[in-house]
């Protein structure tokens, strides 16, 4: 059984309503892209990367929602009430919503363990760049998170005595997304489906810290693309969007997303606030 869409199957769940929204994909360049995760030093750029914005059609999610899988396209989508109070407390979010997420992603994915490793919250204040203030802006750039190099190094870095063993089994590398507040208008989430990306137009781009060097996807244009977005998205609504598999299979291993300003959106909305987990999600050999 294949793990791709047919076209026809790709020409049927794009024929539903969509917006028309750009999209910052990476423009051609010589040099390896690099991003730094600090504050530059007066004078130094934070990036070296040009962008290639396009506008592309990116189809509402709700009409084909129950059909999307993380295998095929990279993505789903889960209905999910958290017990938390106050997503802006690391400490609730550690104690509470850690311990439920990883009930849910191993319901979801039928995973041996879960380990969450880090999370962002994120709130929209118009003009402010990602990374440049106290607060985490929509990230604004096709990227994937890992890459089939970084995926194993950040393994090996948070579980160091183990990874060898689990690198014998399946390891996924798998975000949850939620808003925190709702319905989101300002600044949603888009998500291009896996199968729709050629492996040649994931750029490995460095993503600077001060005490190390990791490594993400930037993504090049193809109109071949097939994009995605769940329409005025509730708290108790997540996505879940794969950033690595170790299977070489032909089933889905990067998901690239973005955060897109929807044409739709009333002048009134309420700025987009949101969480992302990031968790390995391991199956034994």
């Amino acid at each position: 059984m294949t793990l791709e869409l047919t076209t026809i199957e790709a020409v049927s769940r794009q024929a539903g309503p969509h917006v028309t929204g750009e999209v910052n994909y990476l423009a051609a360049m010589a040099e390896r892209p690099r991003y730094l995760a600090y504050d530059p030093a007066a004078g130094e750029a934070r990036s070296n990367m040009t962008s290639d914005p396009r506008r592309v059609a990116i189809h509402d999610l709700r009409p084909v929602a129950d059909e999307m899988s993380l295998d095929r396209e990279g993505f789903a989508v889960l209905r999910h009430r958290s017990a938390v109070r106050d997503f802006w407390s690391d400490e609730e979010v550690r104690r509470v919503y850690y311990k439920e997420s990883e009930a849910l992603l191993k319901q979801a994915t039928g995973a041996d363990r879960v380990v969450i490793f880090d999370h962002t919250t994120r709130r929209h204040i118009p003009g402010a760049e990602d990374r440049s203030a106290a607060t985490r802006q929509p990230a604004r750039r096709v990227h994937v998170d890992h890459t089939a190099r970084s995926a194993p190094q950040r393994l090996r870095h948070f579980l160091p005595d183990e990874a060898d063993a689990l690198l014998r089994g399946r390891v996924q590398i798998i975000n949850l997304w939620r808003p925190i507040r709702g319905p989101v208008r300002d600044a949603p989430l888009a998500i291009c489906d896996a199968a729709s990306v050629a492996p040649h137009e994931l750029v490995p781009t460095d993503l600077v810290y001060r005490d190390r060097v990791g490594e993400t996807y930037s993504v090049s244009y193809s109109k071949a693309h097939r994009w995605y977005y769940l329409s005025a998205m509730t708290p108790d609504e997540a996505l879940l969007l794969k950033c690595y598999d170790s299977r070489t299979d032909g089933r889905a291993r990067f998901a690239p997303h973005t955060a897109f300003n929807d044409p739709t959106t009333p002048p009134d909305a309420a700025p987009r606030e949101s969480i992302e987990l990031r968790t390995f999600v391991f199956h034994a050999a």
